[in-house]
């Protein structure tokens, strides 16, 4: 939490434990719940962080990837969850910094500049 940016909230979400913008703060959301930024998820074969600004976001995915690389550690990433079987396998401080690199409204502008680009 002590990277998380102000304007975020935890919560349980598709059972997971979520970090996002409230409905109170963003309501324009496609499926009615909370806008998630972040999510830590327990799956069968490993666990996994999801990163959603990393997702929307080219340039922070760039510097992610090549920084995760710099680290030693081995990536095993999706297009937002980076897959790993224990907390040895994933660099926390950068995980941490990536967290603390999106404001809500900076996190609010990139989805919503990806939308417009599926509008006809």
């Amino acid at each position: 939490m002590d990277n998380l940016p102000d304007g975020y909230q935890e919560i349980v979400d598709f059972g997971m434990l979520a970090y996002v913008i409230p409905l109170e703060t963003y309501p324009k959301t496609y499926n009615g719940h909370p806008f998630m930024y972040a999510a830590l998820a327990s799956q069968k074969r490993h666990m996994a962080v999801y990163l959603m600004n990393i997702y929307g976001n080219t340039e922070t995915e760039q510097w992610f990837t090549e920084a995760y690389r710099a680290s030693g550690k081995r990536l095993d990433m999706g297009k937002s969850c980076v897959r790993f079987k224990s907390l040895d396998d994933l660099p926390v401080e950068l995980v941490g910094q990536a967290i603390a690199k999106t404001s809500p409204a900076e996190y609010i502008q990139i989805y919503e500049d990806s939308r417009k680009r599926f509008k006809s």
